[in-house]
């Protein structure tokens, strides 16, 4: 059975960091590719950001984009996520996802296969 776990979550003020983990048990993160999704109340789930399995292909949502980065260790099978200079916009529950379809980048929430439980991020303006 496939397992994945996130931590990391917590209240940061604006401008602030936080580093997400997401650890994996059951199967090799290295057949898999991966990414981190978000929703917030009210909101669709949308995809933060998403790696490759050997971690040479990278998409970042534009909200994101040179303020978030992901990242892959196979030996260890975690893949994080280094949030950087955070909004309150940022604010949502956020779920890593493994995918063994076929392709480098998988942005269809829809054709990912395993889901952690979520860590929360908070905030505050």
């Amino acid at each position: 059975q496939v397992q994945m776990v996130e931590s990391g979550g917590g209240l940061v003020q604006a401008g602030g960091s936080l580093r997400l983990s997401c650890a994996a048990s059951g199967r090799s993160l290295s057949t898999l590719s991966m990414g981190w999704f978000r929703q917030a109340p009210g909101k669709v789930r949308e995809l933060v950001a998403a790696i490759s399995r050997s971690g040479n292909s990278i998409y970042y949502a534009d909200s994101v984009k040179g303020r978030f980065t992901i990242s892959r260790d196979n030996a260890k099978n975690t893949v994080d996520l280094q949030m950087n200079t955070l909004k309150p916009e940022d604010t949502a529950g956020y779920y890593c996802a493994g995918s063994g379809r076929m392709g480098t980048i998988i942005k269809n929430a829809l054709e990912y296969d395993y889901w952690g439980q979520g860590t929360q991020v908070t905030v505050s303006s």
